[in-house]
């Protein structure tokens, strides 16, 4: 079937009101209304004020602003993860759960014939009542899924990871790279899995969504992940529909010129470009050996970097006379940046990141070496693919409490730059080989028209055959 031969759809989309689900599942938007799909996009009103940055032009994408009600422990008007501390995700996720009826009000209007979510554990009940499809569409690599999310049905709630065990594989698991180590700070890093998310556990909820819904989808390729996608399917008997990494289209705006201007003081691929995410907050003291591990390998660096624990400002947890001592080649940078033009541009050959799905895509997908500090679950499953399964970029080391040093962090990236090294000769060779393997035209184009047709057959084939095709 041709993506020609397919009606129209009317796909209804509720993420978790955290930005790092939001903007994924809205750029999906984009790619299923560009197929000529009707998208009805339900989230809280700071998140649609904060897609501003987004490019979302389609006449077929209507959003629906869902209050998020104040529930105890939440800070008054608070209504994404960037307006909470990490602690008060508890709270938020009580009131996400209690926008259910909203929502069921909404989608009762609406009518859509299938609604892609994540968290929203519950919404395979309403499509049963209101007459639609579920997919618990994930944003996470398979690799995270497999480990890290299909082994939470197996632990009951409030059950705790403790510093002297492990999280194992679970049987048939498809690797012996991609995995939790035994260290501390890992371990606890997978703890998430069992900590209360509202009314039950973060993995119960997952575990909930994925069990419930019609299909699974997931942020994936074939090429890069097949074994850990044929586990999925092993483990849940249900499709397991494959997105493909859902990227922003090509940038149409130009580096911003302050950054371009900056960038062209420099060789080309010498400047280290370092993101951790809005989310990432560090504690100051790794805060400051990170960066003056930059300030150590002597080369220019970009540093956006949101400020650390107990800090007003970026500035004033900067080391004493760091900024004297690095003058015009290292910048330290609390505010948005166009990352995919940066890593782009000529001058910056290296790219220092926490391993979050959307930076490894763009890591991948650039010329730029690769370099990965990871501190939460999927991240550290994402960089293991990286560094150790695909052996495409370096991971820094960590002790058993997650810290490391200005000298582990620039030794990593000496090593991912170093053109006489062996290693860093490997990632190189490997990178470009990936790059070019995931470069191919048309390929993610044939992720998002495969991933069209799964949904549509999800549909009942009575209801196909009275639809009215385009």
């Amino acid at each position: 079937m041709n993506n020609s031969d397919i009606p129209e759809m009317h796909i209804a989309l509720f993420p978790w009101i955290g930005m790092g689900h939001i903007i994924p599942f809205a750029t999906l938007s984009n790619y299923l209304a560009s197929r000529g799909h009707r998208i009805s996009f339900l989230l809280p009103k700071k998140g649609l004020l904060k897609l501003q940055n987004q490019d979302i032009d389609s006449e077929l994408i209507n959003f629906y602003t869902v209050k998020v009600p104040h529930v105890q422990g939440l800070p008054p008007g608070a209504e994404t993860t960037a307006d909470i501390d990490y602690s008060g995700k508890d709270p938020l996720a009580i009131a996400f759960d209690a926008m259910a009826d909203e929502v069921e009000e909404l989608l009762s209007g609406l009518k859509p014939d299938v609604v892609l979510f994540d968290f929203a554990h519950w919404m395979p009940k309403l499509g049963a009542k209101i007459g639609f499809k579920t997919v618990c569409y994930n944003i996470v690599s398979a690799s995270s899924m497999a480990i890290g999310v299909v082994p939470a049905r197996y632990f009951p709630k409030d059950r705790r990871l403790t510093d002297d065990e492990v999280l194992e594989p679970p049987q048939g698991y498809p690797s012996k790279t991609v995995v939790i180590r035994r260290l501390r700070h890992e371990i606890r890093a997978m703890s998430f899995i069992c900590e209360t998310f509202g009314a039950i556990t973060f993995g119960e909820r997952l575990t909930v969504g994925l069990r419930d819904s019609d299909a699974i989808g997931v942020r994936a390729v074939r090429e890069l992940e097949r074994p850990m996608c044929d586990y999925l399917v092993d483990q849940f008997k249900k499709p397991v529909l494959l997105s493909g990494p859902i990227l922003p289209q090509a940038p149409k705006k130009v580096l911003e010129e302050k950054w371009d201007t900056w960038l062209r003081k420099f060789s080309p691929k010498s400047v280290l470009y370092c993101a951790f995410g809005s989310q990432n907050i560090m504690p100051k003291d790794q805060f400051q050996e990170l960066v003056l591990g930059f300030e150590m390998t002597g080369l220019p660096f970009l540093l956006a970097l949101s400020k650390p624990h107990g800090a007003k400002t970026v500035e004033e947890a900067l080391p004493e006379g760091f900024l004297e001592r690095v003058g015009e080649r290292g910048v330290v940078y609390d505010g948005w940046v166009q990352q995919n033009q940066i890593l782009n541009h000529p001058s910056v050959g290296c790219f220092v990141s926490h391993g979050g799905i959307a930076s490894v895509w763009e890591s991948l997908l650039s010329d730029c070496q690769i370099v990965l500090v990871p501190c939460l679950g999927d991240h550290i499953l994402n960089t293991r693919l990286l560094a150790d399964e695909l052996k495409v970029g370096v991971e820094v080391e960590r002790d058993e409490d997650a810290g490391f040093s200005k000298e582990d962090l620039c030794s990593a990236i000496k090593t991912a730059m170093d053109e006489e090294s062996e290693l860093g000769n490997t990632i190189r060779r490997n990178h470009a080989r990936w790059k070019e393997e995931l470069s191919k035209p048309g390929l993610y184009d044939s992720y998002i028209d495969d991933f069209i047709k799964n949904l549509y057959q999800l549909m009942p084939q009575d209801h196909n055959n009275n639809r009215k095709f385009q």
